[in-house]
């Protein structure tokens, strides 16, 4: 698979995240099926990994560093601090949790279940608005320069919070949502990140699921799958947003592809510095994602997408209203 460069950092066009084979997307796949999972990755020519402390909380780390420990130095494995978690997994009462102390106690036992000497991207999960942004990077500046980290980043950060952050700490990448049905960070966070050379990790880039064309207005969702209590996957809205499938549908068909490949080859379209992260937990929607990277877009084809894009009107919020609080879009 063709490489691709956050920041300095170089990483495979496509990564896989992981968070779905623990958190999130239940029922949740057997351990040993996401070890191979993730493996087959490897063997594909995937090189990014996306994890988290909070997925679990734990054992999805603890699943990369097992899964990954013998491509060592093979694979760049990103992961996130940001939530206070106690150390039985139960989570605290602050809710966030970015002070300097809190991410080194993370760092260390990220370091331990991911069985790595550094963790090569640290993104700040979501910005805590109760520790400034300057004491945050500071501390993974500190973590870096002790060798404890190569690289930072952010997740879901305004643009003028990314450009305080930068000013300390130089980051490499910022993780957010952002596919053909959530178009915001167009507006400020992609000039920011190519002003500053930041590259772009775009987390749900098949919106959940639904832009696979594997979702209609009759899927139920388990009370413990987050798209249960997600506006945007009402039935009612399932119906209304059915058109932006049947478009990536209309030319999938034109390039022998799915609607989740066209989905993806626009993504990577966008920007030079743009790498999805495709979750799965199914070795045939693995490669399906990875067979994205060799879909060609031509101009031509990009135009139409946006014609027809610009005539569709995405029904429903993309996360409950507790949850988009926390975001700094």
């Amino acid at each position: 698979m063709q490489k691709r460069k956050l920041g300095s950092l170089e990483v495979s066009a496509l990564g896989l995240g992981c968070m779905g084979m623990t958190f999130s997307y239940s029922p949740f796949p057997e351990r040993s099926a996401s070890i191979a999972l993730l493996r087959a990755a490897v063997e594909r020519g995937v090189t990014f990994f996306d994890t988290a402390e909070v997925y679990g909380p734990f054992n999805n780390e603890e699943l990369a560093g097992e899964a990954l420990g013998p491509f060592k130095g093979q694979v760049v494995i990103a992961t996130k601090f940001g939530f206070d978690i106690n150390d039985d997994g139960t989570h605290g009462t602050k809710g966030l949790d970015s002070s300097p102390a809190r991410i080194r106690k993370v760092a260390d036992a990220s370091l331990k279940r991911l069985r790595v000497d550094a963790i090569d991207l640290f993104y700040q999960h979501r910005v805590d608005p109760k520790v400034p942004i300057e004491e945050t990077a500071g501390a993974v500046k500190e973590l870096i320069a002790a060798g404890k980290v190569k690289h930072f980043g952010m997740s879901e950060a305004g643009a003028q919070t990314i450009r305080r952050a930068h000013a300390v700490q130089p980051v490499a990448a910022l993780q957010s949502e952002y596919s053909l049905w959530f178009r915001k960070p167009e507006e400020e966070i992609i000039p920011t990140l190519e002003e500053l050379g930041i590259g772009f990790v775009p987390f749900s880039p098949l919106g959940k699921g639904f832009l696979t064309g594997k979702m209609d207005e009759n899927r139920t969702f388990d009370k413990t799958d987050i798209r249960s209590s997600i506006p945007r996957f009402t039935p009612e809205a399932r119906i209304a947003n059915q058109a932006l499938v049947d478009l990536l549908g209309t030319i999938g068909k034109t390039k022998n592809a799915t609607p989740a490949q066209i989905a993806l080859a626009w993504l990577l379209k966008q920007k030079p510095w743009i790498v999805p992260i495709p979750g799965t937990t199914k070795l045939a929607r693995l490669e399906e994602n990875i067979g994205a990277a060799s879909v060609e877009l031509s101009a031509a084809d990009l135009r139409e997408i946006e014609r027809a894009a610009a005539q569709i009107h995405v029904q429903g919020e993309r996360y409950p209203t507790h949850l988009e609080k926390m975001t700094g879009l």
